[in-house]
Parts: C-alpha cells; structure tokens; sequence
C-alpha cells in the first residue's frame, strides 16, 4: 500500500452516493473538486479548478463571492465558522459588517432527493435598518479533470466551458464521447459570463433591515452534457429547501445512539463517512458499487478487497440503511464473488492485484450471516447470487486445507502483506466462522462434507500455542513445521478472534495473547480492534478524543490519534463505527 500524505488544508467535505465533494475550503468556501465514479472507466472522474487542489492551489471550482452595494467583500477576510448539519452537510457563517452571509453545501440524499447534484444555497441577512444592495456571485473555473483508480492520470483533452440556451454553464471535455459532464445554474434569474475556461453566475438581492433573503447555486452532473442539464432541471423543479429538508431528515433516520454524546458524533461522523465515501453510484450506470474511498488522498484510492468491503463498510452501512445493506451484499456476490479473496479489485470486480487472502473467502458467509442475523432477512440466501457465492467460498476453503491437519493456508494478509507463515491464527478463526455458517446454508449433501468447525478451533488452540505453557501465548502463523511469527499483523490481529467466537474474550489464552500485543496506536485498524479485547473503555475514551482526519478514520495516526497518513479512509470509518457501535450495544461499554 502506497501512503498518501495528509492534504495541507483542512478541508470541509460532503456529498452523497453520486457526487463527492471533498475540497470545500474552510477560509473562503471555495469548492476546488468534485468527483464522480465511472464505470466504464473503471475509475473516479475528478472536476477541478486546477491540478493541485488537494493542496488549495490555484483557481477554485466554484467560489461564492459577495458584493455590497457595489463592493466586493472577500468571504475569507471575515470571521468565518463552520458547524456540520447531521453530522454530514456543512454550514458557515460570515459576518461583513452588518450583513451575515450563511452558505450550506449539501448533495441532496433520501428517498425523493436521490439526484446526481449539488446545491450552495447562501444566505444573507441584513442586521442594519437600511436596505442593501448584495449581489452574490458563484465564479470559478475548470482548470483541470483527471481519472483516478489510484493515481491521477490528466484527461488528454481539453476541458470546455460554454453558456447553454436554458442559461446554465456547462463544463465538459472537448473530447466526445465524454465520460462526464457538469452543469451549473442558478435557482433564480441570474446574470451568466463566460470566458475561456472560467464563468460566473450572478444573482442580485435587495435585502431590506431586518430582512432574510437567500439565492442558491446548483450543480449537477450526467454522463454527458444534455443529462447534466436534465438534472439541474430536477433540481429547480424539486426546489433546494425541499431537498435540503429531506437530505436532514434522510440522514437524521440513518444517525445512531449510544446515550454519550462524544461516542455518538464519533460513530455518526464515521458512519456516514463510510456510507457516502465507501459507497458510490456510478455516473455511466446508476449501480452501487463498493470502494475503498472516495477521498482522493488515500493510497487504495477506489480499488477495493472483499474483507475490507463486507467485513468493514458493510456493516456499517447496515447499521444505518438494511436495504442498501442487502443491494451491496448482493453486488459484492454479483462482481466479486467469482473469485473470493484473490486479491484487489477495481470496484466493476475486474481484478487489479492478485495474491490470495483466506480472509476474503470467509467474509462472504459472515458478511451473509451477520445481515441475516442483524435484519432478519433469511430469504436472501434464495437470491442466486447468494447462493453462488456461498458455494465457491465452500470450494475455495477446502482447496486451501492442509492434507494433514484441519488447518488453512493463505499466501497474504487482509491487508495485502504476505503471511509471514502460511497458516495463519486470524485467518483460521475467521475460516472457523464461514465453515459454521456453510454447515448451516448449504443444501444437507454438500454440509456434511464441510469440516466441522469444532475441529478448526481446536486444531487453533492445539498448534497456534504447542507448548502447553500455562502462561503461554497463540502465535500469529505457523507453518506445521516447526517454524512460526509472534508478530501480531494489525490487519489480522488476535484482538478480533471473540468476534469470529474463536475464543472467549474472557478466556485466559485470549487474554495473555493480546496483552503482550504493543499498542501501535500508529495503526488505526489495531486501534479498533483492541474495542474487542479487554481494555475496551479505555480504547473507546482514547477513539473519543482522537482528532483522526477531521473526525473521520486514516491508516496512520500518531499516538494522540492525529491523522498523518492516507487520511479520509471510508472503508476504516465503517470499522471504526460498527465496532464502537458494537463496544457499547453488545459488550456493554459506557464512557
């Protein structure tokens, strides 16, 4: 895995399963990107003001400028502050003398609002006793697209930027057929230039004493530019205070509740990171598909494994939104399932980086078990892809049995690393779990010919701890002859084995194996694992108040729990939200 750094700017993010908007930026309000997946491209396609936005350089995108009675007020010379809506839309407020300008910046998400767009709606209040003359001016300029899987590769052509007949400013490639188009409007009468590469949309408010006047800009995009155009058209029908009203009511249903204010906003931030950024619509194709993260400074970028997918973003997801949940397990089985746990994807299920992870072939019966379990759903295993699935997980788990020993192999990690031996402890628990639940689904011929789980888990306790030592420990992997590693892999930690009902968590095997595990607060995954051992409140209080990104999980944190790389991971939110959901549900844990 390539480690991405942090971007210099603490950006504002937002967005729903069409449209990531992850560079809003905090001095000014400035949108510098939006991002949109690709099927047919296999890739994210990113629309910027200029190739180095991750870092705030250069043009915006789109820039809210405001002007009072005839001058111009920079947005970042006043005192700006943020707060976030629901945890997810992100609201400031900017006071220019006696007028205070309010922007929000929402992708409108919900039953009636599930539209391929974006609003800024900007308000302005006059506190003074004379009427005003405030003209607010979205400007900006396409200075840059590019495709992303994992690294960024510039369009080859041209970006365009032309005024349409319904008044609306539409930004594409001069290359057709193009992969995306964007459009740009206003919810009013507004003034349009354009000039080369860059616009402005202009709209002219008188705003009495006393008075509240508001003017909104909407964004949206198709996979060429009459659909961009369609959509903004759904957008002024629909109006952006209905869609902004049932975007907060859309989110407020998918919010949860522990009781602990902290331990809510830590949860809920993740979650619905993990949701929006973990989760996307493809623009060519309206399908959900899973990926690692929309946030374009991680290292994975939008490929995606199968145990990171099921075991870590979708239950997460579930948590919020069962029947999402359902319509992503069965993709996963649709496009993934063909070839359980041989590597990395791209998020179509074409395979991007092969190397065989026993861990990927068991997370398709848990992740089936675990949403039967928490929905109640059973008829999903009559879904043909369900069912095709949980078959060649079966195979592919007895092709890797050793001869000899009810044990498994594996060629790498969850995380892609190779095993530093083939057999592997988290591997065999988690393949443990799958064998119980194959016994359970599979037709009666085919379960009695699944070994039987009982004797996974004690062949783990016979030969992960050989020497019988009262004070022993497990070891991580082993090769059955003699050679093993007591390195404790983060991505496939001992701390998880409980949850795979490998082993009590109050078993003293369990115990004296993770207590010698070294915290690593640098990985964040081993972090969160450690929610399941037995230092739970106190992992949970140090998560609580650890700064991550902006709130939401990165690979790499520092000993306080500061991001310092591959920041914005939405697969790792999902983990972190379910698992600290789980901490205080399940296992009782209060702060």
């Amino acid at each position: 895995m390539t480690y991405l750094a942090l971007p210099s700017v603490p950006w504002q993010l937002t967005g729903n399963h069409w449209l990531a908007i992850p560079c809003i930026h905090p001095a000014d309000g400035a949108i510098h990107a939006v991002s949109m997946l690709h099927r047919g491209a296999r890739a994210a396609v990113e629309f910027a003001g200029d190739a180095g936005f991750v870092d705030g350089t250069g043009a915006a995108l789109l820039r809210p400028v405001v002007e009072i009675d005839g001058a111009v007020h920079a947005l970042a010379r006043g005192t700006m502050g943020w707060e976030r809506v629901a945890q997810w839309l992100p609201t400031f407020t900017c006071t220019l003398g006696d007028i205070v300008v309010r922007g929000t910046v929402f992708a409108p998400h919900g039953r009636d609002a599930d539209v391929a767009g974006a609003v800024y709606a900007v308000g302005v209040e006059n506190r003074g006793t004379r009427s005003r003359r405030v003209v607010v001016r979205m400007e900006g300029s396409l200075g840059h697209r590019q495709l992303r899987v994992r690294t960024a590769r510039p369009a080859e052509d041209s970006p365009r930027v032309a005024r349409s007949a319904n008044d609306l400013v539409l930004l594409e490639g001069s290359a057709q057929p193009g992969l995306v188009a964007l459009a740009v409007g206003a919810d009013g009468a507004a003034d349009v230039d354009v000039q080369g590469t860059s616009f402005s949309l202009t709209r002219a408010l008188d705003v009495a004493g006393g008075e509240n006047v508001q003017a909104a800009f909407y964004l949206a995009a198709g996979p060429e530019r009459d659909g961009a155009e369609a959509t903004v058209a759904v957008l002024r029908r629909r109006g952006w205070r209905a869609l902004l009203a049932g975007t907060r009511d859309a989110l407020q249903q998918l919010e949860q509740s522990t009781g602990s204010d902290g331990i809510d906003r830590l949860i809920n931030r993740n979650l619905l990171f993990a949701y929006f950024y973990g989760v996307a619509r493809a623009i060519d194709d309206a399908h959900y598909y899973l990926v690692r993260t929309r946030a374009p400074w991680h290292g994975a970028g939008v490929t995606v494994r199968d145990w990171d997918a099921l075991m870590w973003t979708l239950p997460a997801v579930q948590l919020a939104d069962a029947g999402l949940a359902r319509e992503l397990l069965l993709r996963m089985c649709e496009l993934h399932a063909y070839a359980p746990g041989q590597g990395v994807h791209y998020f179509d299920g074409t395979m991007f980086e092969s190397g065989f992870a026993l861990e990927g072939v068991a997370a398709y019966p848990i992740a089936v078990d675990r949403y039967i379990r928490d929905t109640g759903d059973g008829a999903i295993v009559d879904e043909p892809a369900i069912g095709d699935a949980l078959y060649l997980a079966s195979e592919d788990i007895k092709d890797r049995r050793d001869s000899r020993v009810p044990l498994y192999s594996t060629d790498v990690t969850p995380s892609g690393a190779p095993a530093a031996q083939p057999f592997t402890l988290h591997a065999n628990a988690a393949v443990a779990q799958a064998l119980d639940v194959l016994r359970r689904t599979l037709d009666e011929q085919t379960a009695r010919e699944i070994e039987d789980p009982a004797a996974v888990r004690a062949a783990l306790r016979r030969h992960f701890a050989p020497d019988r030592d009262l004070k022993g420990r497990l070891y991580a992997a082993i090769d059955l002859a003699g050679q093993m590693s007591l390195d404790d892999e983060p991505s496939a930690s001992a701390f998880w084995l409980p949850m795979y009902e490998a082993l009590d968590r109050q078993d003293s095997l369990f115990r004296r194996t993770v207590k010698v595990i070294p915290p690593a607060h640098e990985s964040l995954v081993r972090q969160i694992a450690r929610l399941v051992g037995p230092d739970t409140r106190v992992v949970l209080e140090w998560l609580r108040r650890a700064p991550l990104h902006d709130g939401v999980a990165a690979e790499l944190v520092d000993e306080q729990g500061l991001a310092r790389a591959n920041g914005g991971d939405a697969a790792l939110s999902g983990l972190l939200a379910a698992t600290a959901w789980y901490a205080v549900h399940a296992l009782g844990v209060k702060v």
